[in-house]
This record gives structure tokens, C-alpha cells and sequence, in this order.
């Protein structure tokens, strides 16, 4: 397994090591002794599934707030995803600054995401599904989210075209409005 820093404090890239013959291949995508070798030590309590039939389906950006704030590790199980973390711990050297990557069935690649920063991502291809682990349960009542397109952050989604998005995600507020209580503990 190699694990790969970021931009972001605390956003990694997870690439688990595959293993293939004739048959096909095999992954570990969790090994609780392999992530506290490299200092990650969480306890997973939920796994979460969605699926996008269209190519520019945006689901985010969402966060949880305390005392219900969630760590995620994200991969993708069909298709590809960009996938994006946005720090909006106030007071972080980092805050509203935004890190995206490529995960897909065929890299393999996992994004670890942890609390203090909302999560997002846009399909790049038709039929996707992703799979993520969250350390806490999702609570509604903490449940928040930021506009996509917020102009403070500049995201550079890959796909420019109008983007499929939920009722709720095209009415999220933009980061200076949000109702945040993290903050940069360093």
C-alpha cells in the first residue's frame, strides 16, 4: 500500500497494491494495521454506495459538521470520478484551497479525507460507482454543503458542461455563508 501526501494537510492518496494473474486481480482497499503503520489510526462505522448513470452528474460539496464530523476514504468501483477535498477549517494556512484527483476502477486509486474539509466529485463517465468508508454515522442535522461552482474556491472541474446536480446542491450556500465550526488545530 503507498500512501501519498497532498496540497491539503492530512488528504492522502491511497494506492493499494494489486495483485493479478490470469484470473483477474485482487486489492486490499483497507487494512487497519496498514494505515496505523503509516499513522492513520480511525474506526470505520459506515459504508456508503452511489450511483451515477451520466457523465457530469456533481454530487457535492458536502461536510459534516460537529459533533457528527466525518473522515472519508473514497474510491472508485466503475468508471471515473474527479474527485475533489476543500479545506474549510477557518484559520488553516490551507482554507478554501482545493485538491482534486482522478479515481477510477481502472487506477485503483483511493482519496482519504478527513474531517474539516467538505468533499465533492463529478463523473467523467456514464454508469459510475463509488464507494466510501465514513468513521462517523451520517447525522442529518449536521449535514452542510458549499456551492460547486464558488468563485473563493476555483475549483477547475474537468468537464465544462453544465453539471447534473441534486435540488439541495444547487441551492448550497457559498463558503463565506456557510455554517462552519471547524477550525485549524495544526
Amino acid at each position: 500500500m503507498k500512501i501519498t501526501e497532498t496540497i491539503l494537510q492530512g488528504v492522502l492518496v491511497v494506492e493499494p497494491a494489486v495483485f493479478g494473474d490470469h484470473r483477474g486481480w485482487f486489492m486490499e482497499t483497507y487494512s487497519e494495521a496498514k494505515f496505523k503503520e503509516h499513522g492513520i489510526d480511525m474506526d470505520f462505522v459506515q459504508d456508503n454506495q452511489s450511483y451515477s448513470a451520466t457523465k457530469g452528474t456533481l454530487r457535492g460539496l458536502h461536510y459534516q459538521l460537529h459533533p457528527k464530523a466525518q473522515t472519508k476514504l473514497v474510491r472508485c468501483t466503475r468508471g471515473a470520478i474527479f474527485d475533489v477535498a476543500v479545506d474549510i477549517r477557518k484559520g488553516s494556512p490551507t482554507y478554501s484551497k482545493w485538491f482534486g484527483i482522478e479515481l477510477s476502477a481502472e487506477n485503483k486509486k483511493q482519496l482519504l479525507i478527513p474531517k474539516g474539509f467538505a468533499h465533492g466529485f463529478m463523473t467523467l463517465t456514464e454508469d459510475v460507482e463509488v464507494q466510501y468508508k465514513c468513521d462517523e454515522l451520517y447525522a442529518p442535522e449536521c449535514d452542510g454543503g458549499i456551492l460547486w461552482k464558488d468563485p473563493s474556491i476555483g475549483i477547475e472541474w474537468p468537464i465544462h458542461v453544465k453539471p447534473v446536480l441534486s435540488a439541495k446542491d444547487e441551492k448550497a450556500p457559498l463558503l463565506k455563508e456557510a455554517n462552519l465550526n471547524f477550525t485549524y488545530d495544526n
